[in-house]
């Protein structure tokens, strides 16, 4: 990439600090501010649902039937009377070899169900900045992120009773503004999603969360679900969700730090080019004896990724399957077979997946829409391990895992060569460099001309990598305000109304950012507060150009069947 990108016009903007107050409107001040305040209601545009109708089905034959089959070859003979709840209950509790499809114990990584104590009467409940609910289409309470849920019911049929009001005009409520607070509601009748939040994220960013909540409540029971409130509006659903709390409250966390939620992209483990091939033409033999998808992963990146022929796996689909294996304890201890459902792939029924982990960051995950071909994935996981252990990639991830990736301080001086290698990137640079760029380098933080951290997304890929996070943004509660200013220029940059833009080059108090997209990438750079505008544009495309040098290694390139 050219230096002529330092002549691309951006326009400076002068930004505010968030000012970030916790919410004190209990429901009384909500329901008493509803008739006064400004808030945004509109017929909904057309979006593209967590549920799309386009992608390919698992099998040819109908929900029940799909169902039906998996309960008598995975979980015994069915009952012909059994409920759709009772279906999808057995689905979710029964897995192969006696496995538990969910840990009831808390994590030790990310907590599970907190504060079930408090209510809306309770001052701590209140001082939450960022609540989510879900309800019933009847308002009764299904999910809180704090609280008990049951403790709610009279909030939650207030808020039915807003979305409610609003259909009756005839228009469907998007956004409830409330002073600092957003009222940000997502209708997948008969389920109602509401965000309501404090954090000074866009709309934008906040129903994408709200998007993939629902998704992830499609994961685990798929839309089936619905018929249960077709037979009966007053449904509780619940029980059905019983055993999740640690799943949902890693997404919830997740919110906070990873930049797919946003980006709606994935991101891979780096790795040698070779080392890559190798798992790559395993897990292909493996999809050629029919697997739907064959993932390897480490922790939420993905080593190596095949599908079958025609088969489509989105990016959002691979971020809550990751949650959903990550975030549940007991499918780390054994080998296990469990239905998943695919919101992206098809949302109306369940997939089997085979989960096994090598080590205690290194996973496999097999799909397919066999309910009988346990023994067929066994027999496939154990070819896989001997491949990757005789080749010594799981080593190869480790040491990958244990070394990170790109680091701003690393960033070459010059536009380097198409060879060059991972294997160089934690190396520190020549502490010798021409006079005319000695200036790059005077920042004792960060990289040159105090770059702190960068995103870069392939467009054609949808696939991102991200710098590792360096001084001086060492603490969780920096790298989530940076986290929280790459959300607002993102939704800056593809807002619908008044873009979408080219550039954009925004100063305040905590960074310099800038933003450059074009139809081949995204690139989304933080900067020292004081850094200068004609060096940063200079140091985005040095960046550019050393992501381009290691695509190889950081990015699925070969022969990736994944387009959407």
């Amino acid at each position: 990439m050219s230096s002529d990108s330092s002549c691309l016009s951006f326009s400076d903007e002068e930004g505010q600090n968030p000012n970030i107050h916790s919410i004190d409107h209990s429901l009384d001040a909500i329901e008493n501010q509803l008739s006064s305040i400004a808030f945004s209601s509109s017929i909904d545009e057309e979006t593209p649902s967590v549920a799309n109708n386009h992608h390919e089905p698992v099998t040819n034959g109908s929900n029940n039937e799909i169902e039906s089959e998996m309960r008598r070859n995975s979980f015994g003979e069915s009952n012909n009377n059994a409920s759709v709840a009772d279906d999808i209950q057995e689905h979710r509790n029964n897995v192969s070899d006696g496995g538990e499809l969910l840990d009831s114990v808390q994590s030790q990584r990310v907590p599970g169900k907190r504060h079930i104590h408090e209510d809306d009467a309770s001052m701590s409940w209140r001082e939450r900045k960022k609540h989510f609910f879900v309800l019933s289409n009847s308002g009764k309470p299904i999910l809180s992120r704090y609280g008990d849920e049951h403790k709610l019911a009279g909030f939650s049929a207030t808020l039915q009773a807003i979305v409610s009001f609003v259909e009756d005009g005839g228009d469907h409520i998007k956004l409830v503004r409330a002073g600092k607070h957003q009222v940000v509601f997502l209708v997948k009748k008969p389920i109602y999603l509401v965000c309501i939040s404090c954090t000074d994220e866009p709309y934008e960013s906040l129903r994408g969360q709200l998007e993939l909540l629902y998704g992830q409540i499609i994961l685990i029971l798929t839309k089936s679900v619905n018929k249960c409130f077709e037979k009966n509006s007053k449904f509780d659903m619940t029980p059905l969700l019983g055993g999740t709390d640690l799943v949902l409250s890693s997404l919830f966390h997740s919110f906070s730090w990873n930049p797919a939620t946003f980006l709606h992209a994935y991101t891979c483990l780096p790795l040698p080019y070779a080392t890559r091939q190798i798992a790559g033409a395993v897990l292909q033999d493996v999809a050629e004896s029919g697997v739907l998808f064959a993932m390897l992963m480490c922790k939420y990146k993905v080593v190596s990724l095949v599908s079958a022929q025609k088969a489509v796996l989105h990016p959002d689909d691979m971020l809550l399957l990751a949650n959903f294996v990550m975030s549940s304890e007991s499918l780390r201890t054994s080998e296990s077979f469990s239905p998943i459902c695919l919101p992206r792939y098809n949302p109306m029924a369940f997939l089997l997946a085979y989960i096994y982990y090598f080590d205690n960051d290194t996973y496999l995950v097999l799909l397919t829409s066999s309910s009988d071909s346990f023994f067929h994935l066994k027999d496939c996981r154990i070819l896989i391990e001997k491949v990757l252990a005789k080749s010594k990639v799981l080593s190869e991830v480790q040491r990958s895992l244990s070394e990170g990736g790109m680091r701003v301080e690393n960033l070459p001086t010059y536009p380097s060569t198409r060879s060059e290698s991972l294997l160089h990137l934690n190396e520190s640079r020549p502490a010798t460099v021409p006079q005319d760029r000695l200036h790059e380098s005077v920042s004792s933080i960060g990289g040159p001309a105090g770059l702190w951290h960068f995103i870069y997304r392939n467009m054609s890929l949808d696939q991102y990598v991200s710098s590792e996070f360096s001084s001086p943004i060492t603490t969780h509660r920096q790298q989530k305000r940076l986290y929280r200013a790459y959300q607002k220029l993102y939704a800056s940059m593809h807002d619908k109304g008044t873009g979408p833009h080219k550039t954009q080059f925004k100063k305040d108090n905590d960074y310099v950012l800038l933003c450059w997209v074009t139809q081949d990438f995204e690139l989304y750079a933080a900067f020292d507060p004081l850094a200068d505008k004609g060096l940063a544009i200079r140091i985005c495309n040095r960046v550019c150009q050393w992501v381009k040098d290691v695509e190889n290694e950081i990015f699925l390139v070969a022969g990736t069947p994944f387009t959407w």
